[in-house]
């Protein structure tokens, strides 16, 4: 059995980290994603260039896209899906996260539990 994945990447998302990349000094290898804490509702995602892959550090990749999971992250993280969208006022990923409780009211700070592991294998095991 494969290794879980600890998020998935969409294809507005992969694209974007492309164009990032594109733009980005030439040592850029992806971009990194992490939480901390911060905001009124506690923890903000934080989104950064990575310059190196640093040790037990997970790694997605779709379309020659790489986003680097920051390992105190992993419990927030599993199970979510980073998208990427464009509105009339804001763009930006976005975190479809299935371990965010709550959110501020302007959108920039979460409230995040751990993932249950035990439910991930059920769901896992019945995939």
């Amino acid at each position: 059995m494969g290794r879980f994945q600890v998020l998935s990447i969409t294809d507005a998302a992969a694209s974007r980290v492309q164009a990032i990349l594109d733009n980005a000094a030439a040592d850029a290898l992806g971009v990194r994603v992490g939480v901390k804490k911060g905001g009124c509702a506690g923890m903000e995602y934080t989104v950064e260039l990575a310059k190196d892959h640093r040790e037990n550090e997970d790694v997605v990749e779709k379309d020659g896209a790489r986003v680097y999971i920051a390992p105190e992250a992993v419990l927030f993280l599993l199970g979510t899906e980073m998208d990427y969208e464009e509105t009339v006022l804001r763009s930006g990923f976005v975190f479809n996260n299935p371990n965010q409780t709550s959110a501020c009211g302007c959108g920039e700070s979460v409230e995040l539990k751990a993932a249950d592991l035990k439910v991930l294998a059920e769901q896992r095991a019945g995939a």
